[in-house]
């Protein structure tokens, strides 16, 4: 089987790439997201590193316990053949009600069917005053008319 579009990426298949992932992600379904991952997929995520779609499956629960209201935006960077290179941010409260925006970068690696085989993710948490919240649809992927990060000024 493969996971459209598959490599070699042109701008516009990385782009597709880029927003079904961040779609995927909004969903919060660890399902639904380790669909896009080789079986033997290798991740560095902050300071955890994972090995196979099994241990993300189990680390994704995990992970969005803590992050209440989580709502996500992707943006490519840079891509080549068969990697792209991601920015995002992410907004999410946790149990007392505090807001924070998560920044990060990704480096991604696909085989040749499409799956990411190799996911490293540096991701920093800035404290959030409610007030300054600019992701506000409702749970699930971003509605197509809201602004991407860019548009945003992040």
């Amino acid at each position: 089987m493969t996971k459209m579009p598959v490599p070699p990426f042109s701008y516009n298949d990385a782009v597709q790439k880029v927003r079904l992932a961040e779609d995927a992600w909004n969903t919060r379904d660890p399902d639904e997201v380790v669909l896009a991952y080789t079986s033997d997929t290798k991740w560095r995520n902050r300071s955890e590193f994972l090995n196979g779609r099994a241990e993300v499956r189990d680390f994704l629960p995990k992970k969005w316990s803590g992050e209440y209201e989580y709502r996500l935006i992707k943006e490519i960077w840079a891509h080549n053949t068969h990697r792209i290179a991601v920015r995002f941010c992410y907004e999410y409260h946790d149990a007392n009600g505090n807001w924070f925006r998560a920044h990060g970068n990704e480096n991604w690696e696909f085989d040749a069917d499409g799956y990411m085989a190799i996911r490293h993710a540096s991701i920093n948490d800035v404290a959030l005053p409610e007030s300054e919240r600019l992701f506000q649809w409702p749970s699930g992927p971003r509605p197509t008319n809201h602004p991407g990060l860019s548009e945003l000024g992040l």
